[in-house]
């Protein structure tokens, strides 16, 4: 008798995730984001059949739009940001399920006119009462729109009602516990799911799989072989039309407390005993507890900032930070901070971490540069050539991949070396690039329960406590004549080039 063994394909399309029915209400509908990135991600994942038919969507904000103005507003968002309608039968399809409801964040009736139309859509649209409420609203406003959804009774239900908050969560360590302790007393932590786009990137997550599934790494990764550890994220951009918000917030609040602190845990986090959600995120808060900034009786030796002042991009000028529209001329919001941490445990005592950030750099990258120490004793002295210390580098984007640089034999007669690489590419290995801005995958993950790429509110108190003695420094009065800066087009400030210098180490210098 021949036994018959599974289909790898049916097995598969069986383990395909696809959520329950449910409602998706977006609060502040009108603005950017939800046009730009949330619906587009949506009609993504529809079209990549990840979603059941039943999915339905509501628009809240405050403009009195109808529900086909709504729709109209979300298909130009997808057209102009997204892949575009690829057919009108799917987009129409889509379509019915956009709906808006217009009110007020600080209204009560507003949310109990809210409460009365999604009980009327579980009825047509058969979503069975899942809700995912979605704050893609001002900081401000989240303390507001939580209480109220809170006594409106909308997230009584710990299986059926989540509750999505865009970063920031917080401008400090004291805003952040005082917004943990209002989300506390209306739900319960397994609903909460504080959004970073970050962790939803493929590379971002692949520092997981990278790490804790080849034995041929994880060994080395600790201080006797690792000499230090840089992370960058640099834009290319400048403050653009956002500077409303970005003179409240500067890059230690916009990047450095959230993205790139995520990118720190999962670099140097112990491995989580399963990908249970809550076990990832505890191996992430054990690591940001052990860590504190390099040298706290002297910040300035470990704690950079800058401004960008007039340069060029792409060969065309552009203006300094402070003659940017809306900025204060004498602002002291940093646009760069560059920050050496250390960590206080077994694996990384002694291992400097070296983060930047900055507005307006030469090229547009993010990564993880692993830098291993220099051989023990060299052997090639002989040669006038000392051997390079090995790198592995992660980029995250864009080209993104892994890269290992090590040191071999040049052709020839002479005993001479160099330094040469070898290089993984997602678009190279699996004819793609990595993806997009990930709230596909971030949206999807919240309708299906897995908070594994959310933070949790004892890690967000944890990285404001790292970066709060920088803030306090920074926001005590100064002379508006003694920031830092560095010209547009160049990657950071005299300052930050010092403090790294001053252990005998440099910045990685990324081509543009």
């Amino acid at each position: 008798m021949v036994a018959l063994t599974e289909n790898p394909l049916r097995i598969g399309l069986q383990q395909q995730r696809v959520p329950e029915p449910s409602i998706v209400v977006f609060f502040g509908a009108s603005g950017d984001l939800t046009k730009r990135k949330l619906v587009p991600a949506l009609y993504k994942l529809k079209q990549e059949r990840k979603l059941p038919p039943e999915l339905t969507i509501v628009g809240v904000a405050r403009r009195e739009w109808s529900h086909d103005y709504f729709r109209e507003q979300m298909r130009e968002g997808v057209m102009e940001f997204s892949g575009g309608v690829t057919s009108e039968e799917d987009w129409e399809e889509f379509a019915k399920g956009l709906f808006y409801c217009p009110g007020d964040i600080d209204n009560p009736l507003s949310y109990q006119k809210l409460k009365a139309f999604l009980g009327e859509l579980d009825e047509q649209r058969k979503t069975r009462g899942n809700r995912v409420f979605y704050l893609s609203v001002a900081p401000n406003f989240f303390p507001e729109a939580i209480r109220q959804l809170g006594g409106a009774g909308m997230l009584e239900d710990p299986r059926r009602s989540k509750l999505v908050i865009e970063k920031p969560f917080g401008r400090d360590l004291s805003s952040a516990q005082s917004l943990n302790r209002i989300v506390k007393q209306v739900c319960r932590e397994e609903q909460v799911y504080r959004i970073d786009h970050y962790l939803g990137k493929e590379t971002v997550q692949n520092l997981l799989v990278f790490r804790f599934a080849n034995s041929i790494f994880e060994p080395l990764w600790n201080r006797q072989y690792i000499d230090h550890v840089q992370i960058t994220v640099a834009e290319t951009v400048g403050v653009e039309d956002r500077a409303g918000y970005y003179e409240k917030s500067g890059a230690l609040r916009d990047m450095v407390q959230n993205h790139l602190m995520q990118v720190f845990c999962l670099t140097a986090m112990e491995p989580p005993n399963s990908l249970d959600a809550d076990a990832i995120r505890t191996e992430k808060v054990k690591v940001i507890q052990a860590t504190h900034l390099a040298d706290l009786a002297h910040l300035d030796r470990c704690a950079v900032r800058g401004q960008y002042t007039a340069g060029w991009r792409k060969g065309k000028p552009v203006v300094g930070y402070r003659d940017e529209p809306g900025v204060d001329p004498n602002s002291m919001t940093p646009t760069f901070v560059g920050l050496k941490l250390t960590i206080d445990n077994w694996r990384w005592q002694g291992v400097p971490f070296y983060l930047r950030t900055g507005k307006r750099m030469p090229k547009k990258v993010s990564e993880v540069a692993i830098h291993f120490r220099e051989v023990p004793h060299t052997i090639f002295q002989a040669t006038g050539k000392q051997a390079n210390p090995n790198v592995l580098v992660m980029r995250i984007q864009p080209d993104e991949g892994i890269a290992l640089r090590f040191d071999v034999k040049m052709p020839g007669a002479d005993l001479r070396s160099r330094s040469v690489e070898m290089d993984f590419g997602y678009g190279a290995s699996f004819g793609k690039s990595s993806g997009g801005d990930a709230y596909d995958r971030l949206i999807l993950d919240c309708m299906m329960g897995d908070q594994t790429l959310f933070t949790r509110s004892d890690e967000v108190e944890a990285a404001w406590r790292v970066v709060t003695p920088v803030l306090e420094a920074w926001e005590s009065p100064t002379d508006p004549s003694l920031m830092p800066e560095y010209e547009a087009g160049t990657w950071e400030p005299q300052a930050a080039e010092e403090m790294i210098n001053r252990d005998g180490r440099r910045w990685r210098r990324l081509h543009t």
